[in-house]
């Protein structure tokens, strides 16, 4: 029988180790990937000019779906035929990284699922269109944000909704993307990480920073100056929960099927490290 480890991870692929050692819980390669696939699509919300070109790949193990963002070119959506029916232990130890993260993250939101979770916060997103739903997320996400007026907020993946909700509460955004230049209005977006590491006093980040490899960086450097780090989440929702109170202050998890594919209400799960629950490294 599998003993779930009490230690915090120190980085991604630290609790990958974990995971497929059974110190996390059952053993992977017990749990099946019946349903691997690919999706791609883009969104302009109303009255913005920026079109967000998202790509996914997903696992789907028993009840639970596993995601991850990645950038164009990086995986063939072949890899969803090849990998289909494979046990989870397989596809967390080999094949591209988008396919290994959303392996894992099927794999801990299955043993552990949110919605059994007894730390976690239920959000329900209003129905409406993609702006309505959009305002809404971002809104709670900026919900785990605890600051004062002109704290400096790094906000690492740009969102424009989120930008907004981040001044709502009275914070500076540092907006950094890899892709984008500017905000809705006008403001530079640095590509720079290191840059906004280094200057804000909370850290916003998007899971998409599990699969390109910059989470463990992000994690490390606020543990090392002291701050807030916020993860908002469709990538990686579990795995950034593993984190919580070990570099994580709080995770905005909203696991498959995420609010841009749905008009009808869905749920988020939100979670805040408890009193005391800190781990400093």
């Amino acid at each position: 029988m599998s003993t779930r480890s009490t230690t915090p991870p120190h980085t991604v692929a630290d609790l990958a180790d974990r995971v497929l050692a059974g110190s996390e819980g059952p053993a992977p390669a017990g749990l099946v990937g019946t349903s691997v696939f690919w999706l791609h699509h883009g969104t302009r919300l109303a009255g913005g000019d920026t079109t967000y070109r998202n790509r996914y790949v997903l696992v789907r193990s028993g009840r639970s779906f596993g995601a991850c963002a990645f950038e164009e070119g990086e995986l063939d959506p072949a890899i969803c035929g090849a990998a289909s029916g494979s046990p989870l232990a397989t596809l967390i130890e080999q094949g591209p990284a988008a396919l290994r993260i959303a392996a894992l993250d099927a794999y801990l939101a299955e043993v552990r699922p949110h919605q059994a979770d007894s730390r976690a916060e239920t959000v329900q997103l209003p129905a409406g269109d993609p702006l309505v739903r959009a305002k809404a997320r971002d809104a709670a996400i900026a919900g785990l944000l605890d600051i004062g007026p002109g704290a400096r907020v790094g906000l690492i993946g740009v969102v424009n909704p989120l930008v907004a909700a981040i001044r709502e509460r009275g914070g500076e955004c540092l907006p950094c993307d890899l892709n984008l230049r500017s905000t809705q209005w006008g403001d530079v977006v640095t590509d720079s990480m290191t840059e906004v590491l280094d200057e804000a006093d909370a850290i916003v980040a998007t899971g998409m920073t599990l699969s390109n490899g910059s989470f463990d960086e992000i994690l490390h450097r606020c543990v090392e100056r002291g701050i807030a780090l916020i993860v908002y989440a469709q990538t990686g929702s579990a795995i950034a929960r593993a984190f919580l109170g070990s570099g994580v202050t709080a995770v905005s998890a909203e696991p498959f099927p995420f609010s841009q594919f749905s008009a009808d209400p869905t749920t988020l799960y939100r979670y805040r490290e408890a009193p005391g629950e800190v781990v400093r490294r």
